[in-house]
Parts: structure tokens; sequence; C-alpha cells
């Protein structure tokens, strides 16, 4: 959603028309009183850093539905036709001398899913679209809202220095894609906010079992001493002696499995993993599931043992595309459209390409075999029910 954009109309007269809602004011104040809370402690440098950086189950998270969304090929099209070529189609092809449309959606797509914000940054020329698109850290961001609880300024701070962007005139600088958050009114709420708890329980579990092996796993066993009178104190040149023969004789890789002789009054008691130390495993799996339920990824494409959700492994692919990519990319292309076609000046719809997509080859075929087989709808409406414009001639 662009907010600026919705705010205003009559771009091409020069007359600006505000509109806000009643309860603008009052939740202008709210948000910008409550940020705290609603982020903190998890705040999104501390989450990208334990969760994403940290954590292989939400790194690989954020990978792939980055990877897959920005993969998707993009269609442009208004009321009338579908454009093959286009400057809209041209600019997303090349937003910057550092990016194509791949890494430069892949950039927004991760921003957007580790903090539940996005921000394109438009350079924009005097008149047309913008000369270039950029990616802003959305951890570097601020929303100042305005009295009537609209943005009126974005600010992009970095240590003590800041960039103010104006959003009172038009087009807008700052195009603001949030996810939806039930607790604030200009910030978005992400996967790993609401994954936090099961990362946290997912990296505690790595960190004891890392610390598991930094001792040995746990000690294979204990030697007990009992000598003829029944005291189990060995004297001091007896326990140096013991100590040094087994680092000697029974340490190291090379001595793994070498039997033990021991002398009278020695006893050798073996340990083991008792059921409730062995629950860690099933904690961390649980946990890794919970990881990626929060992102809406298959827990089989990860790799996760004990998920049966999905028949197989295409089954979950599908799945994956349909209720995760495309609702992701349909409302980052919708914004981004409607934003260009501020500077445009001609509504223009950004949207993913749905034959394009190999996972969801099959639906669309059934799909397209079922409105061609409708002979009660004409062929204008058979391009509708498709999400085709309609020919040149009609």
């Amino acid at each position: 959603m662009v907010l600026g954009f919705f705010r205003k109309s009559g771009q091409g007269t020069g007359v600006a028309e505000r509109k806000a809602s009643a309860t603008g004011r009052v939740a202008g104040w709210a948000a910008g009183s409550g940020r705290g809370v609603a982020w903190s402690p998890r705040d999104t440098a501390s989450l990208t850093r334990i969760g994403f950086t940290g954590n292989p189950v939400g790194f690989r998270c954020v990978k792939l539905i980055a990877e897959a969304a920005a993969a998707l090929p993009v269609l442009c099209q208004d009321a009338e036709r579908r454009y093959e070529l286009h400057p809209v189609l041209e600019l997303l092809k090349r937003p910057n001398a550092g990016q194509g449309r791949a890494e430069l959606f892949e950039a927004l797509y991760g921003q957007l899913l580790l903090s539940g914000d996005g921000y394109l940054e438009a350079v924009a020329p005097e008149v047309g679209l913008p000369g270039e698109l950029h990616v802003l850290r959305s951890d570097r961001m601020q929303v100042v809202p305005g009295a009537d609880g609209w943005p009126v300024a974005y600010d992009y701070v970095v240590g003590a220095r800041k960039h103010r962007f104006d959003m009172s005139g038009a087009p807008d600088p700052i195009c603001h894609i949030k996810a939806f958050h039930p607790q604030d009114d200009h910030y978005g709420l992400s996967p790993m906010q609401a994954a936090a708890v099961a990362i946290d329980v997912h990296n505690s579990a790595s960190a004891w079992s890392k610390a598991l092996l930094d001792n040995a796993a746990r000690p294979s066993g204990a030697i007990v001493y009992r000598g003829a009178d029944g005291q189990g104190v060995l004297a001091p040149d007896q326990y140096e002696r013991l100590v040094s023969e087994m680092e000697l004789h029974h340490q190291g890789a090379r001595n793994a499995g070498r039997p033990m002789l021991l002398e009278g009054g020695l006893d050798w008691k073996p340990m083991g993993f008792s059921p409730s130390d062995m629950e860690f495993h099933q904690t961390k799996d649980a946990a890794a599931r919970e990881i990626a339920l929060a992102f809406g990824v298959p827990p089989m494409l990860l790799g996760i043992p004990g998920d049966a959700t999905y028949a197989n492994y295409q089954e979950a692919h599908r799945a994956f595309y349909r209720l995760t990519v495309l609702p992701l990319v349909s409302r980052v292309t919708a914004g981004i459209g409607w934003w260009l076609s501020g500077f445009l000046g001609a509504q223009v719809e950004l949207r993913p390409d749905l034959d394009q997509i190999p996972a969801l080859s099959a639906e669309r075929d059934q799909q397209w075999s079922r409105v061609g087989a409708a002979s009660f709808l004409t062929d204008a409406e058979k391009r509708a029910a498709l999400g085709l414009p309609p020919r040149a001639e009609e």
C-alpha cells in the first residue's frame, strides 16, 4: 500500500485533495508512542542477527521465499492491453546500476520478511518515471506521522546522520509496503517476530548440543574406587598416576575403543543419555517446524523430519507457491504498480505471470481447459476470467 498516493488525487491539475480517517489524529499519536512496546525487545536488527544470520532454518526460509518470489516474471497491463514493452518494465529490468530486477526484488522481499516493512526509493527526474529504484534498509527507516495520522515524511537514520524524504508532494519519493500488524499503525509485523520464541528455542538447543560436543558429549563412564578398607579416596600419587594413564592411553581419536585395564579396587560404571536428555532433539525439530510454519514454508521443503502434512514433495511445492509466494508477490507488485502510476501519469497494473510458474502448471492447464470448454461464456468473458485484458478490436 502506498499511503501518499492514496492521499492525493487530481495530479494532472495540480490540485491535491486530502482525505483522512476521523481516527487518524488519535492513531498517529498512538503509533508514535507505542512502537517501542510493539518492537521491544524484538527489534529488527536483533531479530535479523539471531533469526537470519544466526539460525539456519530462519535463513533458509527467508532465502527460499525471497528467491522464489523474485524469480517470478512480472506482467504489466492496463484496462485495455497487456504490454510486452513498457517503460515500467524497462525500469524494473535494470532498476539501478548495481542491481537487476531479480536482485532488487530479492532484497525487497527479504526486508519485508525480516522486518515486516519494505521501502523503495525513487531517484526521480523532473518528469516521468524514476531514473533508478533502490531498496532501503528497514531498520534505518522511521515514519514521521502527521496530524492526520498519515506519514508526512520518512527519516533514514544512520548513526548520527539523517536524511528526510518529504511525502507532502506528488508523486511520493518512497514506496512503503508493509505486512499487516494489528497493534501498529505505521509498521508491519514480520514472520520473524512471530517465530521469535521458536528461534530462541532452536538456537538454545543448538548451543546446548555444541556444549555437549565441547565436553565430549558426556562422560562415557566413571571409574569408581573402593579400597580394601571400604574407603573411596585415592592417595595423591595414585590419583595423578591414574589421570596420567587415562590421558595417555585412552584419550583422543587414536585411542577410541581401546580396552581399559583396571587394577584392584577400581570399577567402571558406564554412563549414557537418559530419555529426558534426549528430548532436546525433539524440541529442536519442533522449534524448526514452528519457524517454518511462521514463514509459510512446508517443513518438507526444508528437510525437517517428522512432518507428513503433504503426500509428496510436489504437493508441498505447489502449496508453497499458492499459499506463500503468490500472495506476497501479488501484494508487492500491486503496490509498486500503483506507486509508479503516479510518476507515469497513467494507471498501470503489475502482477505475477501465473502461466510461467512450473509448480502451478497443472492448475493452470485445468483452469484453461474449464474456461475454454465453457460454451456459455463469450471470448471477452473468458479472457476476463483468465485475467487477460480485452483484445484491441473488442
